[in-house]
């Protein structure tokens, strides 16, 4: 099969791409069996979605504790006053209308050889497949001082809902002059230019509001996704009110004091007005409940089945898994979920799995009408997912007019996304 060009259209509308790969041999089988998905996220509910819609005869269980889901793409609008909670939130009532049991509990216990999930009301539900996609939790202990009581006075914001909206609530109460810090992790972590993203915005926000502001980001890496886009647009659009300590010049935060909210870095320590600490990140705690984690925190998996290389009938999609070269983002855990769901499928039918080829795109806005994006095509190769030719990325001498219409087509990709998933 060739590998198509991505192009910024292509992928908005083509984020199902990968789900089709599988579906000639699909349509042959007619297997029965239960799959059980645990998280309800972009991956987990894009492959329950696709599972049910590629064989009807499976029975699809959804365990999500949260009744709403609420999106972490474009949340950085929320912080910076651009965009309402509410715009970010979505329900499972059309997942359930599809005949996708959707169980509003969490899961306490994994039996992979009962092959049988346990909540917390201690209910056991037997699986065939499991698909796990936990997202992320945080790894405090890899930053001292950093824990889920210091997040009420220093936010990750990390995770969409109350975090964004505090981080928001401080941002609209700092002082005009005032300085904002963000403390940015080590790689892997989860959709890694968005720190960079809030940045701008944030920036935006004290330029229309608090012009005598500052942005201080203190940043664990010397070199990130899409820095020249990043760095072009801040001198053009915000001169010198963004400053970036990077790794090498001792930007790398090592702890945290929350009660005087001091960030320590290896060569400095700063007292910002307004502390944004993102810590570093493993998979969520329930990879390692069922064993699919590995020493690193993250999961390993077979790339052409997505199936744990620790534990047997356990699949692991989204932000959990390593991936390889496929980023940790929404538009691959959707990609990942359908072509886990196809594999899947072939799998309980006793046919061999296709290879998957997926498409993301990461779409990043610096200020409104100002955006620009990263578009790859990824397959496997080896024990991993790595990127092949096809991708496109954004120039970084492009005229405003691109930049606006990027800006358009980072919402209309939001709006195809949510709507393939929750919709």
């Amino acid at each position: 099969m060739t590998t198509r060009p991505v192009t910024r259209r292509n992928a908005v509308l083509g984020i199902a791409a990968a789900a089709t790969l599988a579906r000639p041999s699909i349509l042959r089988a007619q297997s029965t069996g239960r799959v059980v998905v645990v998280g309800g996220g972009f991956g987990g509910a894009a492959c329950a979605r696709a599972l049910k819609r590629m064989q009807e005869n499976l029975q699809i269980i959804l365990i999500e504790p949260n009744a709403v889901f609420t999106s972490c793409p474009l949340s950085n609008e929320v912080i910076a006053g651009l965009r309402n909670i509410e715009a970010q939130q979505f329900g499972y009532d059309k997942l359930a209308a599809e005949s996708v049991t959707v169980i509003g509990e969490t899961v306490t216990t994994i039996e992979p050889q009962q092959r049988s999930v346990v909540t917390a009301d201690g209910v056991a539900l037997p699986y065939d497949r499991l698909v796990l996609s936990p997202g992320i939790d945080f790894h405090f202990d890899a930053l001292p001082g950093y824990d889920e009581t210091a997040s009420k006075k220093m936010p990750h914001a990390w995770k969409a809902g109350e975090q964004t909206l505090l981080l928001r609530t401080q941002l609209e109460a700092m002082d005009d002059g005032g300085v904002v810090a963000i403390a940015v992790p080590a790689n892997p972590s989860r959709c890694p230019p968005a720190p960079y993203e809030r940045a701008s915005l944030i920036a935006h926000y004290l330029k229309t509001k608090k012009p005598r502001s500052k942005v201080l980001i203190l940043d664990a890496k010397d070199n990130f996704s899409q820095q020249r886009l990043f760095e072009k647009a801040w001198k053009e659009l915000y001169g010198d009110m963004i400053e970036r300590v990077a790794l090498s010049q001792g930007g790398r935060v090592t702890s945290v004091d929350p009660s005087t909210k001091t960030i320590i870095t290896e060569f400095g320590n700063y007292t910002p007005d307004v502390a944004n600490v993102i810590p570093p990140q493993r998979a969520g705690r329930i990879a390692e409940i069922a064993g699919a984690a590995d020493t690193s925190g993250w999961c390993p998996i077979d790339p052409m089945t997505f199936e744990s290389k620790l534990v047997p009938n356990i699949h692991v999609i989204g932000d959990a898994c390593l991936g390889g070269g496929i980023p940790k983002s929404a538009s691959a855990a959707s990609a990942q979920g359908k072509a886990c769901a196809a594999a899947i499928v072939n799998l309980l039918a006793g046919d061999a799995p296709e290879t998957p080829r997926l498409t993301g795109v990461c779409y990043n806005t610096v200020a409104p009408g100002y955006g620009f994006s990263l578009a790859g095509n990824y397959q496997p190769r080896g024990d991993i997912f790595a990127e092949v030719e096809g991708g496109a990325t954004s120039p970084v001498d492009a005229p405003r007019e691109l930049r606006a219409r990027e800006a358009a087509e980072a919402e209309r990709w939001f709006q195809t996304i949510t709507a393939e998933t929750f919709g």
